[in-house]
């Protein structure tokens, strides 16, 4: 491998503003799908609802079951009526959250902070770097359900769209809260179309990986080697570690939807040796081109951020020509990118 692949600007691609999608569809399973043969680079165009006949009985649909918070909430200082922006990131524990404060600033150690009709109150305990403050939470019933009601929900930067229905933002089969962003790619799956593709002898197996900001964050290093990744938690339970090695001993796939899974089952894979075992903990994996694949086969994802490290997660499968002639495909043939996009199953 050469160190020209280890830049940054290896992994870069023109991407007209107009293609990035500001609203989901309103059918999830009509967006377009670009179907990748990692090893020939070979790819043709599609719909997501075929992804059904890219899916052999025998195999395993992985999906992050992982929820998002609506993790943006307003407050006031109440001795000065100075507003601040509070932006949920990690719930480190009990009732301390690690988050990002707007005007950080005006958010020193000590400051206290009203939300909404007073129910809900912080203190900041501690600074960190960029912005970030621990904050520990007071409230009168149960945190989750205020946040539904007090909480809007963090999109990402570069949607500049107000999201008239939070549930769009959701895959169909959310239910572990904990995310600050959304798993995009099972974003286009249906109840419906689960239920066909599991009659067809697919076993469906959700693990959990709560997605943190961190993900946007663009890589600012030159040399990918010297870029620290953020760290997230993950969950894969006993029966879902079964299921899928039972897949594996009887020749079926394991198809990934999203990098968050994949991030969850190549941790584990790397930490046990290519085995897969019920494992939960924190990972901070960096999967770029020279890494070793050892549990996935094949993965559904979303078209992402030029120069992000999930570009470089899926060049570390195809090869670098291949996705960036995929992507210049893509560009050239108007799909739609990033959350509210278009995907690829790469295979």
């Amino acid at each position: 491998m050469t160190n020209k692949v280890l830049n940054t600007e290896d992994f870069d691609y023109y991407l007209p503003e107009e293609l990035i999608a500001q609203t989901p569809l309103q059918e999830r399973d009509q967006s377009r799908l670009l179907l990748l043969d990692h090893q020939s680079g070979q790819y043709q165009d599609d719909y997501f609802y075929n992804i059904i006949d890219r899916l052999n009985p025998g195999d395993a649909l992985v999906m992050n079951d992982s929820r998002v918070l609506p993790a943006r909430i307003y407050g006031i200082k109440p001795e000065t009526g100075g507003h601040l922006e509070v932006l949920l990131l990690n719930n480190t524990k009990g009732d301390e959250w690690e988050t990002l404060v707007r005007p950080a600033k005006r958010a020193k150690v000590g400051t206290q902070i009203v939300f909404g009709d007073g129910k809900l109150k912080a203190t900041v305990t501690k600074e960190l770097e960029h912005g970030g403050r621990m904050i520990e939470f007071s409230y009168d019933g149960i945190f989750l359900e205020i946040l539904e009601q007090l909480g809007e929900m963090p999109l990402p930067p570069y949607i500049k769209e107000k999201l008239d229905d939070p549930e769009m933002y959701q895959t169909v089969y959310s239910k572990e809260v904990g995310s600050a962003a959304a798993p995009t790619a099972g974003l286009h799956f249906t109840k419906e179309l689960l239920a066909k593709i599991e009659a067809k002898g697919v076993k469906l197996v959700y693990l959990t990986l709560h997605v943190g900001l961190g993900t946007f964050r663009p890589v600012s290093e030159k040399n990918i080697e010297d870029h620290k990744m953020h760290s997230e938690f993950y969950r894969l339970t006993p029966q879902a570690a079964q299921i899928l090695n039972e897949v594996k001993q009887n020749g079926g796939r394991i198809v990934a939807t999203g990098t968050t899974s994949i991030r969850t089952l190549e941790t584990i894979g790397t930490k046990f040796n290519g085995e897969i075992k019920a494992n939960s903990g924190w990972t901070d994996i960096f999967i770029k081109p020279g890494y070793k694949w050892q549990v996935v086969d094949a993965f559904i994802t979303n078209f992402h951020l030029p120069k992000s490290t999930l570009v470089m997660l899926v060049a570390s499968f195809t090869g670098r020509e291949n996705i960036l002639n995929a992507y210049k495909h893509a560009v050239d043939d108007k799909y739609r990118f990033f959350s509210f996009g278009d995907a690829m199953f790469i295979y």
